[in-house]
């Protein structure tokens, strides 16, 4: 995504790197791995959802006591109360979300 709004000539190549280096500077849990995966199942289940669909991120995001950051407002509005959430500005800035 950076390097496409550097080609677009939305943001400069110097700020798309300083975010990237922010962005490889934090602690990720991957998803698809067991705890995520049975997290997962379990959330979808308490809520009664039809689908396990976002539930992983959502797990993902409660198993690192962190913030969850959507840019789709569907798993936004799903993971509302379950996890807390962030804008992708604050992300970007310093301290983090």
């Amino acid at each position: 995504m950076l390097y496409d709004q550097v080609r677009r000539g939305e943001i400069t190549e110097d700020e798309a790197l300083r975010l990237h280096e922010r962005l490889t500077e934090l602690k990720l849990r991957l998803l698809g791995d067991r705890v995520s995966r049975r997290t997962a199942w379990r959330i979808a289940r308490e809520h009664g959802w039809d689908a396990i669909g976002g539930a992983e991120y959502i797990a993902v995001t409660l198993l690192q006591a962190d913030a969850l950051v959507a840019l789709d407002e569907s798993l936004a509005r799903r993971a509302y109360g379950i996890v807390p959430l962030a804008s992708l500005d604050a992300l970007m800035s310093p301290g983090g979300a």
